[in-house]
């Protein structure tokens, strides 16, 4: 006989269990399995691992969790299906963003900082690299880099390319006159234009798009800005789908497919904040940093009204200057510290 509160071996219980037939779901391949399993919803598919081990190890397969989880906040996937993080089981990302939704996370300031300089600088990730170049007249704004290219814009009214090819880094490829200060910038994910976000202090519009290689002006967006409404962050979600946010307190969301006069979508900061900052997952997430007291807060493009808002800079007030997220952390750069909002916390 076994330990008093120990579990029984099928022997002990009389070979009852040994004995029974195995269940007739086993004898199903596992393609039609997984078929009828994937009408389920999350929950259901909870309660299924919860039966027996087989089961736990059928209903975690990331081929279930995929349509769920493109449904969902931040769980790695674009518009298009794309696996931002495959890394990651699906199952897991789809917890993690229910912490995105209902603002559960742990707090901590990792890094903090006391500068102003105008120069780029360039380091090397684990390494002691790095490069610094004077670029502008005056003080940097924005920059962005990809496919060994720089771009940066400045409040010297110039938005300038450099190269990051070897024995030329640093070196200027050409300088585009934007007749206003440069508050934001961002190169086109095809690698062919970049876009610029400035003042908005004359009769041009704030949002501009460029040749990469030539400087060349392809297009202004929209028509109807206010002076003064600069655009003061912008981000590409696909070559033809990109955000903007500024001074006037909206998220706009831009199609260039469809219209270069008038966005597809906005939103509005409840708190008449200006927008320092925004990103998205490239799917239904937006994150946004606000000009007053660090705030950060959470939209679904699904809806109207922001889902959460996160305070970092109380009582000090500092806008977030750049926000960047994963998965699973949050990380914002206010006036003077590094803040990261870590969502794997329960």
């Amino acid at each position: 006989m076994g330990r008093k509160g120990s579990p029984r071996s099928p022997q002990e219980e009389g070979g009852s269990r040994a004995a029974s037939p195995p269940s007739p779901l086993w004898a199903l391949p596992e393609e039609l399995l997984l078929l009828i399993c994937s009408y389920l919803d999350a929950q259901a598919l909870g309660r299924l691992a919860q039966v027996c081990r087989r089961l736990r190890f059928l209903s975690s397969r990331d081929v279930l969790w995929r349509r769920i989880a493109r449904g969902c906040l931040n769980s790695g996937f674009t518009q298009l299906g794309t696996d931002l993080a495959p890394g990651i089981p699906v199952k897991e990302r789809v917890k993690v963003s229910q912490n995105w939704r209902h603002g559960r996370c742990r707090r901590e300031t990792v890094l903090k900082w006391k500068c102003k300089d105008g120069s780029i600088v360039l380091h090397k990730l684990h390494g002691s690299y790095s490069v610094k170049f004077s670029a502008h007249e005056q003080e940097v704004n924005c920059v962005d880099f990809q496919g060994g290219l720089i771009v940066s814009g400045s409040r010297d009214r110039t938005a300038k390319v450099w190269s990051l090819s070897a024995g030329r880094v640093g070196q200027c490829l050409h300088t585009v006159h934007t007749e206003d200060r440069v508050w934001s910038i961002a190169i086109s994910p095809l690698l062919s234009s970049f876009v610029t976000g400035t003042a908005c202090c004359g009769h041009i519009s704030p949002l501009r798009i460029w040749d990469l290689e030539s400087g060349q002006l392809l297009t202004c967006l929209g028509t109807d800005f206010h002076r003064g409404a600069g655009v003061l962050d912008v981000f590409y979600e696909t070559p033809s789908l990109l955000l903007s946010c500024g001074y006037d307190t909206y998220i706009r969301y831009w199609d260039i497919r469809t219209s270069t006069r008038k966005c597809v979508q906005e939103w509005e900061e409840p708190h008449d904040s200006a927008l320092y900052c925004i990103r998205s997952d490239k799917n239904h997430m937006i994150a946004s940093g606000s000009s007053y007291y660090g705030v950060v807060r959470l939209w679904d493009k699904r809806q109207t009204r922001c889902l959460q808002s996160f305070h970092l800079s109380s009582p000090t007030s500092s806008p977030v200057y750049c926000l960047r997220f994963s998965t699973t952390h949050l990380y914002a750069a206010l006036a003077s510290a590094l803040h990261v909002l870590d969502f794997t916390a329960l």
